[in-house]
């Protein structure tokens, strides 16, 4: 059993981010990336059409890139317990949880194959002394799970955060008990730009990495707010104080960091804040313009960043969907710009570039 060490910092002193950058990825790419859908759980329909077996039905699914968007019924026919009995998203799979095991499923991904859809069956993991391993806060992931060197993170409600590596055959979980308590209800997500696995605080004060590989040596990065944060935050707790607040982290496509607060409410208001380091201290600093990107946010999935152009997105702003809401928000001014309908599935499936 080990735990997170945490330390105030003064720099940021993790990984280097690799010399060819993230910005180079997605441009040398864009050719291919600007004809990638970006697609939208709605449903999987088994009402319309005749069929004896109501445990499956056909995917409907919406593009959201698309210049008219509209319910698309897929041939595809996917369980439909997978609509509301996931415990997690990631890198178009989905993810299962029972008794005894934990499933990854690709069903769910419309360019994933009908006729032969792909499981991952993984034991589940202990359950360490004075935590639970029931109620799951989110899961994430390193990359596809059919990659050798895919790394899955379970997060549980309370202090055990949980890892494997479900493409190497026989898994053995390395299951991490949390000490700091502001972690306990935090969701899991992977950091493209440090190679390592992080969580935002409760209240946003700080963000803690853990590395699976040198978990021991894992540190914490101390994030100072600005004045103006706390100003902001105290402005919409008070009009959104019967609202449901979700503080997600998420990396942009140059690989910048945004702290994303959601007030999944009537307001469906959301505050962005970019981090920033000058002289070693890090701010995080509100903004209402993130330039040529979008973010997508879901209830359960893991949140992903895109350059909007690339796709014929709109830039600044962020796509939701919770689960049974769906829109599209300006950053700017924090106005509905879209609304994409209603949704029985909290689910974005992010493009397929490899």
């Amino acid at each position: 059993m080990s735990s997170l060490l945490l330390s105030h910092l003064s720099r940021l002193c993790l990984r280097k981010p690799p010399a060819l950058g993230v910005r180079g990825r997605y441009l040398c790419g864009s050719r291919f990336l600007s004809q990638t859908p970006i697609y939208r759980i709605v449903r999987a329909d088994h009402c319309r059409y005749s069929s004896e077996n109501e445990s499956v039905g056909r995917l409907v699914v919406r593009n959201v890139n698309a210049s008219e968007e509209k319910d698309e019924v897929l041939e595809k026919m996917v369980p439909t317990d997978l609509m509301n009995g996931t415990i997690g998203g990631s890198h178009g799979w989905v993810a299962t949880m029972d008794d005894y095991f934990v499933c990854l499923h690709d069903d769910l991904n419309p360019g994933a194959s009908d006729s032969d859809p792909k499981r991952i069956l993984l034991r589940r993991p202990k359950t360490l002394p004075h935590c639970q391993t029931e109620l799951v806060t989110n899961v994430a992931m390193s990359s596809s799970p059919e990659d050798e060197d895919c790394i899955l993170a379970v997060k549980f409600l309370g202090p055990q955060l949980s890892f494997c590596r479900p493409a190497r055959g026989y898994v053995e979980w390395v299951n991490i008990r949390i000490d700091d308590p502001c972690f306990f209800s935090s969701r899991v997500s992977y950091s493209e730009r440090y190679k390592m696995f992080s969580m935002l605080a409760s209240g946003g004060t700080y963000i803690g990495y853990w590395d699976l590989e040198k978990k021991d040596r894992s540190q914490n990065l101390s994030v100072c707010r600005s004045d103006l944060y706390t100003q902001l935050n105290q402005f919409v707790m008070q009009h959104t104080s019967n609202d449901c607040r979700s503080e997600l982290l998420v990396e942009g496509p140059t690989g910048e960091t945004l702290i994303v607060n959601w007030y999944a409410g009537m307001w469906r208001r959301f505050m962005v804040y970019k981090i920033d380091e000058y002289l070693g201290i890090h701010t995080a600093s509100f903004t209402n313009d993130i330039g040529d990107v979008c973010i997508f946010v879901s209830s359960k999935g893991q949140p992903f960043c895109l350059k909007a152009s690339l796709y014929g997105l709109t830039s600044n702003c962020i796509y939701y969907v919770s689960d049974r809401l769906s829109g599209k928000v300006s950053i700017r001014d924090n106005v509905i710009v879209g609304r994409l309908g209603r949704s029985f599935a909290p689910y974005f499936i992010p493009p397929q570039s490899s």
